[in-house]
């Protein structure tokens, strides 16, 4: 019997590896000093000049995969979130563990600049405990949904005025955290990919264990108690995992919005709400979404480059309004 949804997903999966493919070789070539395809294909195989290496290998290469990390992990950290919540505004920037992980990194680089070299670090202890926090008031004899959801609001604006505080305290020293508090991935480089790569794959890893839970969950806590599911245990899981992947990911890029918000529910309305096909679609786009802007970010503005943190706000804040005019976001 022909399946519809069968083919409609082979067909979103190959063309978004397709546009992944695009993305990766154009951002290796695209920027102040254009790398031609071929240097680039040199490059990558082991030869070109000297600055072909130096522009594609040591700079745009690194860049390009940890923007594609980011991505997925912001996706992958929405998409859970969204399901355990069955809530779409579940997303790592509106619930306060990406402000979390904020808040420690500006008071670790303006009010104790000694210690700014344990910024990622801190990044990603700040956002895994707002987490943990969140969880705790939101319990009451279990925890449900909105409770987190409310909760992570109420504890975002918290952070978000103690964090506005500190940088009216510290004005002078404000310009170090500027682009940082925006979203960037400028000057990162092969150190700051190695940092990451580790607890991204663990949490990649850990986010195939946690499908079968989502698509559970997505039943209801009543219907998942029935199936013989320790839903507390299963939504802390979630949660916790959610706050690992997108606190490793502010660690590095910042506060970069949007993405966990958008990704999933572009390819929900695409492929359905199966776990098992919408978070690995969903890993992809958010690669593609984060790669793509960032090269835009760096190469479509002339002299300047902008926060990849600040474009993906201005594609992402009018589409999350054009699906809530069109009536395709419910909870």
């Amino acid at each position: 019997m022909h399946d519809p949804r069968k083919k409609r997903r082979i067909i979103t999966f190959s063309v978004t590896i397709l546009l992944l493919i695009v993305v990766f070789f154009y951002g290796l070539t695209t920027g102040s000093v254009k790398v031609s395809y071929s240097e680039v294909w040199q490059t990558l195989t082991g030869g070109g000049n000297d600055m072909a290496i130096q522009l594609v290998w040591n700079l745009r290469l690194p860049r390009m995969l940890i923007a594609f990390l980011v991505g997925a992990a912001l996706a992958i950290a929405g998409c859970l979130l969204q399901g355990v919540m069955r809530n779409p505004l579940a997303d790592p920037g509106v619930i306060g563990v990406s402000a979390g992980g904020g808040l420690v990194a500006i008071i670790l680089t303006i009010v104790l600049p000694s210690l700014s070299q344990f910024v990622p670090l801190g990044a990603f202890l700040g956002a895994f405990g707002t987490a943990l926090l969140i969880y705790l008031v939101a319990w009451d004899k279990g925890v449900a949904p909105l409770r987190v959801i409310l909760s992570g609001v109420a504890i975002n604006a918290f952070i978000g005025a103690m964090t506005s505080g500190i940088m009216v305290l510290y004005s002078n020293r404000v310009q170090s955290i500027i682009s940082w508090m925006t979203g960037t991935l400028s000057g990162k480089s092969w150190y700051h990919l190695n940092l990451i790569l580790p607890y991204m794959l663990v949490g990649f890893v850990l986010s195939i264990f946690a499908i079968r839970s989502s698509n559970v969950l997505l039943l209801g806590d009543d219907a998942a108690k029935l199936l013989g599911y320790s839903v507390e245990k299963h939504r802390f899981f979630i949660i916790m995992l959610a706050a690992f992947l997108s606190g490793v990911a502010v660690s590095v890029a910042g506060l970069i919005g949007f993405v966990g918000l958008i990704v999933p529910h572009i390819f929900r309305l695409i492929i359905g709400n199966d776990y098992r096909f919408l978070l690995p679609m969903s890993a992809i786009g958010g690669a593609l979404l984060v790669g793509f802007a960032d090269t835009a970010a760096r190469s479509w503005f002339g002299s300047i480059e902008l926060p990849v943190g600040i474009l993906l706000a201005m594609i992402g804040a009018p589409f999350f309004l054009f699906l809530l005019q069109r009536g395709r976001v419910a909870s």
